[in-house]
Formats: C-alpha cells, sequence, structure tokens
C-alpha cells in the first residue's frame, strides 16, 4: 500500500477491482480474468503474489509464464517496484535469446518469483537448473497469445512438472477452445472473472478513420508521418510479410520506422525497441502477436493498416494509446469493402469512428520549412569566417528585397528537400477526383504521347529489393514531386530498373536521390546512356554483399551444377 501512490496506481482498474480480493481471499482456489491487455493484469496478479509470499520459506512459491521475453521483463519489473517496502522478496526472470549460463547462476539463490518464458523455462527444467516442486501459484499471462505461438506442448510439459498443492492463476484476452482445454485439464472449480471487453474501451482515445485504396495505403501513412515530429506509435498490419513489406516501403521514403515480428531474432527485436524507446524511431509496424510484450506509455498514435477480424484485437491494439491521462488517436486505414468492419466495431464496441482529415502536402512541407528556418535562426554567426565573406556575398544579395531573398531561399530548400514547386501527385490521389484524370485517362494519354521526348534512367533497385513497377513509379514521383503522366515506360530486373521521364522534368530526377540509403547501402540514380552500364555492375556487388551468405551458398550450387 506505501508504494502505490509512488508508483500512480491510486484508482484500481476494473480487473484489478475484481481479481485483487479475490486472489488476497482465496489464494489456494484456481482463478480465471479475462480482460485486454494494457488493464492492469500485472497488478491484479502481481500484488496478491506478493501478499502471499513467506520470505523465510524455501523454495521458490510462484511461477509467472509469459509469451515473450519484453513481456516477461516488464512484469518483473513491476513485481519488483510492487516490493519495494517488502524485505526479502527474491524476484528472477529467465527468458530464450540471452546467455543461459548466467541465469542458472542467478537462479542458484531460490528465488521467490520466477517470471519465465516456456521455452526457457523447460531448458532450465531439463537441465536441473530449476525445482517446481515448491511452487504454490502457478500465472499464466497473455495465455492466448501463447497458444497462438505454439506453447501448447510446452505448457503440459510445464504443469506436469509443477504438480501437488498449488493453484493455477489464467489471464487471457479470449477464452479460446484451446484455453477452456488447459482449464478443464488442468484447474478445479476456478472462480472466473470477465471484464466485458465493450466497457474497456479508453475514454482518452480517439477513433478515426480515412478510406483510401489499398495500393495508397503507404502513401498515405508517409504523409501522416511526416506531418508531425512528436507523433509515434504502431502500424498494425496482418501478417509478418505485409509488415516487413510495408516498413520496406516506407523506409525507401526516408521515414524513421522499422518492423518487428517473428522472423526476427532476439538480438535484432531488441534493437528495433532500443531505437524506439530511445526515439530513433517513430513507429513500429508490427503484428499482433510480434506487438505483445511491448509496453510503451508515450505512444501518440495506433494505426491499423489492416483491420482485425476480431474486436478484442481491435481494442487490445487501441488500447497502447491514450495511457496514463493523456489523449491518443486509433486511427483505421481501411478500403470501401472494408468500412462493414467498422460499422460492426461501432456497434459492438459502442465507438463512434469520425473521418480522419488528410493533412496537406503543403502543410507538411510548411513544417519542414519552419524547422529548417528556426534552424537557421539559431546558427551563432560570432565566427571571422562569417565576416571575411559576408560583404561579397552581401554584394550579390543586395539588389534582391527581404522577401524576395526569402523566397529564393525557401525555392533552394523545397529543391534540396526534393520537392516540387507543385502539390505532389500522390495527394491527388487521395482527394476526390484529384486533377479530374482517371487511371484509364493517363494511359491513353500516355498512349497518344507517343510524340513525347523521353530520357532513360538507371536505378539500383531491383525486383529483389521487393519492388515492381507500379511501387518504382510510387517511390520516382513521391521523390522528385514529378506527376505520374511525365513518367513513361518501366523496365524492372532483378538487382536494377530503367524509368523513362519526360525530358522536360527530367533534370529533377537524379538529385533528390543523393544521400538516400537503405540497409547501408546508397541509392543512384544516373542517365541511363552514360552511366548505367558501369553502376549496373557496381549496383550487382552491393546487392550481392547484402544478400548474405545464404544466397552465395545457392549461387554456388547453381555454379557447381553448371560445370
Amino acid at each position: 500500500m506505501k508504494v502505490l501512490p509512488e508508483l500512480n496506481l491510486e484508482t484500481p482498474t476494473k480487473i484489478q477491482q475484481k481479481a485483487i480480493p479475490i486472489l488476497i481471499n482465496e489464494a489456494d482456489r484456481d482463478f480465471i480474468g479475462l480482460a485486454q491487455t494494457g488493464t492492469g493484469k500485472t497488478a491484479a496478479f502481481g500484488l496478491p503474489l506478493l501478499d502471499a509470499m513467506d520470505v523465510d520459506a524455501k523454495g521458490t512459491q510462484a511461477l509467472v509464464l509469459a509469451p515473450t521475453r519484453e513481456l516477461g521483463q516488464q512484469i518483473a519489473q513491476q513485481i519488483q517496484a510492487f516490493s519495494k517496502y517488502l524485505k526479502g522478496v527474491r524476484v528472477q526472470v529467465v527468458y530464450g535469446g540471452a546467455a543461459i549460463t548466467p541465469q542458472i547462476r542467478a537462479l542458484k539463490n531460490t528465488p521467490h518469483i520466477i517470471i519465465a518464458t516456456p521455452g526457457r523455462l523447460l531448458d532450465l527444467i531439463k537441465r536441473k537448473a530449476i525445482n517446481l516442486s515448491t511452487v504454490k501459484h502457478v500465472v499464466f499471462d497473455e495465455a492466448d497469445e501463447m497458444l497462438n505461438m505454439g506453447f501448447r506442448d510446452d505448457i503440459d510439459d510445464i504443469l506436469s512438472h509443477a504438480q501437488g498443492d498449488k493453484s493455477t492463476w489464467l489471464f487471457s484476452a479470449t477464452m479460446a477452445n484451446e484455453i477452456r482445454d488447459i482449464v478443464d485439464k488442468y484447474m478445479t472449480n476456478p472462480s472466473e472473472v470477465k471484464i466485458d471487453s465493450g466497457t474497456l474501451v479508453n475514454q482518452n482515445i480517439n477513433h478515426q478513420f480515412f478510406v483510401t485504396k489499398a495500393k495508397d495505403k503507404a502513401g498515405l501513412l508517409e504523409r501522416i508521418i511526416e506531418l508531425e515530429p512528436d507523433m509515434r506509435g504502431i502500424v498494425f498490419c496482418r501478417t509478418k510479410r505485409d509488415t516487413q513489406e510495408l516498413a520496406q516501403q516506407l523506409q525507401f521514403r526516408g521515414l524513421p520506422v522499422d518492423a518487428i515480428h517473428g522472423d526476427l531474432s532476439q538480438n535484432q527485436r531488441d534493437q528495433v525497441m532500443k531505437r524506439f524507446k530511445n526515439h530513433s524511431l517513430e513507429f513500429l509496424i508490427a503484428t499482433d502477436v510480434a506487438a505483445r510484450g511491448i509496453d510503451v506509455n508515450d505512444l501518440t498514435h495506433v494505426i491499423h493498416h489492416s483491420i482485425p477480424d476480431d474486436l478484442e484485437y481491435y481494442t487490445h491494439r487501441s488500447g497502447r494509446t491514450g495511457r496514463a491521462g493523456k489523449k491518443g488517436i486509433s486511427l483505421a486505414i481501411v478500403t470501401t469493402s472494408e468500412k462493414r468492419k467498422l460499422k460492426s466495431l461501432e456497434k459492438r464496441l459502442k465507438l463512434n469512428f469520425t473521418p480522419y482529415e488528410l493533412p496537406s502536402a503543403v502543410k507538411v512541407q510548411n513544417e519542414k520549412l519552419q524547422l529548417w528556418a528556426k534552424d537557421i535562426a539559431e546558427i551563432n554567426t560570432e565566427m571571422d569566417a562569417v565576416k571575411e565573406h559576408r560583404t561579397d556575398v552581401e554584394s550579390i544579395f543586395e539588389s534582391l528585397s527581404k522577401s524576395e531573398l526569402v523566397e529564393k531561399l525557401i525555392m533552394h530548400q523545397l529543391n534540396n528537400m526534393g520537392i516540387s514547386t507543385s502539390v505532389p501527385h500522390f495527394e491527388q490521389e487521395f482527394e476526390d477526383s484529384g486533377n479530374g484524370h482517371s487511371k484509364g485517362d493517363r494511359k491513353a494519354e500516355r498512349r497518344s504521347s507517343s510524340n513525347r521526348r523521353y530520357k532513360r534512367f538507371f536505378i539500383n533497385i531491383g525486383s529483389i529489393d521487393g519492388y515492381n513497377k507500379k511501387e518504382l513509379i510510387d517511390l520516382v514521383t513521391t521523390k522528385t514531386g514529378i506527376s505520374k503522366s511525365n513518367v513513361g515506360p518501366i523496365t524492372m530486373e532483378e538487382r536494377r530498373a530503367y524509368f523513362e521521364v519526360e525530358t522536360e522534368v527530367a533534370g529533377t530526377v537524379e538529385s533528390p536521390f543523393k544521400g538516400m540509403m537503405i540497409d547501408g547501402r546508397e541509392i543512384r540514380v544516373n542517365d541511363a546512356d552514360t552511366g548505367g552500364k558501369r553502376n549496373s555492375r557496381s549496383s550487382k556487388r552491393l546487392h550481392d554483399h547484402r544478400s548474405g551468405q545464404k544466397r552465395g551458398d545457392r549461387s554456388n550450387r547453381k555454379g557447381k551444377r553448371k560445370r
């Protein structure tokens, strides 16, 4: 009770209100708690666990199972924080993806509470580094996600090692059939608390939607992320492939985003999370499963690149923003066919989705120009070099008024930013009718323009990077600001591509790509007639280096078969 005000825990959440009295007064009884992530379940079981600890007793008394390393670490940190004024309570977390020897040494101190991921726990049991015979309480946190991640057999194995007089507390967002099987097999007459998901929608969250075509979702996200430098959050996708592809598209456009999904190694996942927590990344692109265990309280946005079929997943996602009394935005980007899902969510969760107002390209540019201007205004000019050059430079500008000079500086910066002086074409595709031309009109216009003159360019991006012709056009037009109607034929190859643009705008193509880096590789665009062949060879070397040993082994095998 002494530590709770220090942790700003003064008003219990619904799951805490209902679970804590049961788990304290009936600590020996099995328990089921159904509530979404982010509703305070750790305190709901952590405080009763600490209340039940006997620091003088020998042996481990409680085991908490979590599906991911991150969630396990967060549970351990919170329980340790709760036990600040309880002398002698020992808490230890063990997980995969880290050296096992230090964990074995830590377990020799016989912690009262062990938090573990299933795989690492079984490994420690097999090594006889852990003894569960004295455990009185087994807690499953995010039980549905453990099953989704394929831990069913591990759960059976673990519970077989923790047999005896113990209570099992199971917390989950949903009661799937597999969870009901575990309840029937391992639990006896459990108390059950269910927090209706319809009552869990945080009132601090503004639920918004925007309707667009599927192909335009990445461009829309780029606009949204560029609008506000203090914006940060999670973009949810349906599959690991969608997550990776979307992250790559946004990274190609120079945005501070990265993907987090099940195919990443633990080290890669740790690096991504480190960058996100220190604000070098603004958005994580994640699947529902991969996002479990991510607990960051200052998220301004949750963006649904695809709407989940299960309303509880929507509640779980959106609940990651609007925490600690702050306001948050949950934005659903939907196609026309997906609007029916929004209607269902509105009805079942008693929500009101309001239309999202698309930020204009001019507003995005203005935000960037203001930051640029503020940086210039704060430059220290007290240097001899400035005085030495001022007279000569000032004589060049003396015929210009202040307004004219500012306009020329703005034009210069817009060119440096790779922004056309006209509104970028991709904005018009999100607006009603845009420039008045349909896709068919633009194709017809291009076909009827055989008398136009085009210039051919090389770019060291190919199909191996996950790009097709349409996506390359999007990249070129977005980066340069030219219209899609200015782009001619595209030739895609595995490690490179060639594209043509009208000669009247060809001069604006190369410079916006200068300095653009992808995975440590510089992206280059050159006149195909003067530099394409040379750059094709260097591009191949860069791609070969980037592809890694696995692809190299495959190439060697092919070479051996040819010989």
